[in-house]
């Protein structure tokens, strides 16, 4: 299998031997909407195809458990965080479970705060992070040559994108560079913000660290492929490669980089702040599961699209086909060879749903559970 890494922008192949995958996952409010289960459906298949070339893999997603958003929000609703974070982290993951999307292990950022600590703490000790007077720590971005590297952006472009973040601290006096980020926020002494003991002060993980931590405690200090959305490639995958590469000395951080593009609406991008969301747990209130799924990998990882009901529709019309030529006798033609083909060609979703339609029977059935799609009932 072939995959397009963002950092080259090349098609490389999968390396050979046990393969890790490492997907940013979700801060747990407003989940989940359609843009966070395309990226999640895409990589379920990635998973699903190479177990099914032949590859062993281990699967892990976040869930961004504390960070600026979630505080904001729950002091916007009322609720204190791990009460939001709880609830909206058992919703998540009802919505994958229905669309078969679950990753072989999903880890809050709060269950690696050790971790975390550590990883700082090794941060500091090679003068690749400094500490503030109050315990806030930063990392220097003066440890990390190749920072830019992934994003390929200016200088001036990084201070313009890290100003629009939730957590924007680019003008934060405390710090030697704008574009050094916080590793550890130190506590405000609020009671509505929850705060862990440290060396250096007592306080809470900044966000980036957080991913870096899961991936070194769950997965080792370099992971095969690392997958997200494409609007987190800086600052955030920028910084979890400064910093992971600092505090282990293990260099690529990740081999493969790959990205799923934006799914858009009326031609903007879908996101809480521009608050054009669609829910899979209402699409599922009208559709089964199997057609939401079938409409997410109707295009390819890499591509954007535009959401729309026509597109569900169409996807639901389309299942049912699928579901009456798994009714009919054994067919294959040559649908195997090509889904293999699709699916090891940089993820072809598309060429690979295109690919099951000469198929029938149980074939079709055998196929289609490739792409996790359920075409008989189960029982």
């Amino acid at each position: 299998m072939r995959l397009r890494d963002t950092l080259s922008g090349a098609l490389v192949p999968v390396p050979d031997g046990p393969v890790t995958l490492y997907v940013c996952g979700v801060t747990p409010y407003d989940t989940t909407h359609i843009g966070h289960a395309f990226t999640f459906v895409q990589f379920d298949v990635l998973v699903r195809a190479l177990r099914w070339l032949g590859r062993e893999v281990t699967y892990v997603q976040n869930v961004t458990d504390i960070d600026e958003s979630i505080l904001a929000k729950a002091r916007e609703r009322g609720t204190d965080w791990k009460t939001l974070g709880d609830r909206e982290t058992a919703r998540f993951v009802d919505d994958l479970r229905a669309l078969r999307a679950e990753p072989d292990r999903l880890v809050t950022a709060t269950s690696c705060i050790d971790t975390i600590r550590q990883m700082i703490a090794a941060l500091l000790e090679r003068g690749a992070a400094y500490a503030a007077d109050d315990g806030s720590v930063f990392f220097r971005l003066s440890a990390s040559p190749m920072h830019g590297e992934l994003s390929k952006l200016s200088r001036e472009r990084m201070l313009a994108v890290s100003a629009s973040q939730d957590d924007a601290d680019t003008d934060d006096p405390r710090k030697e560079d704008p574009l050094d980020f916080a590793l550890w926020r130190c506590w405000s002494g609020g009671p509505d913000e929850p705060s862990w003991e440290a060396p250096w002060g007592r306080g809470r993980p900044g966000w980036h660290i957080e991913c870096s931590a899961i991936n070194l405690r769950h997965l080792g200090p370099q992971v095969t492929i690392h997958g997200g959305g494409e609007d987190l490639i800086f600052p955030h995958h920028e910084s979890e490669i400064a910093q992971s590469e600092a505090a282990t000395g293990v260099r690529p951080f990740a081999r493969i980089w790959m990205h799923t593009a934006m799914t858009r609406m009326s031609g903007a991008k879908m996101s809480k702040s521009v608050g054009n969301l669609v829910y899979v747990s209402d699409l599922r209130g009208r559709y089964p599961p199997d057609a939401i799924r079938l409409a997410l990998l109707a295009h390819r990882y890499r591509e954007g699209s535009e959401w729309s009901e026509d597109a569900v529709r169409e996807a639901a019309a389309r299942l049912q086909r699928l579901q009456g030529a798994a009714r009919e006798a054994d067919r294959s033609s040559d649908a195997e060879e090509r889904l293999r083909a699709a699916l090891a060609d940089d993820l072809d979703t598309p060429a690979a749903l295109a690919a099951l339609e000469p198929a029938a029977g149980p074939t079709l059935v055998r196929l289609a559970g490739v792409l996790g799609l359920r075409l008989a009932s189960e029982g």
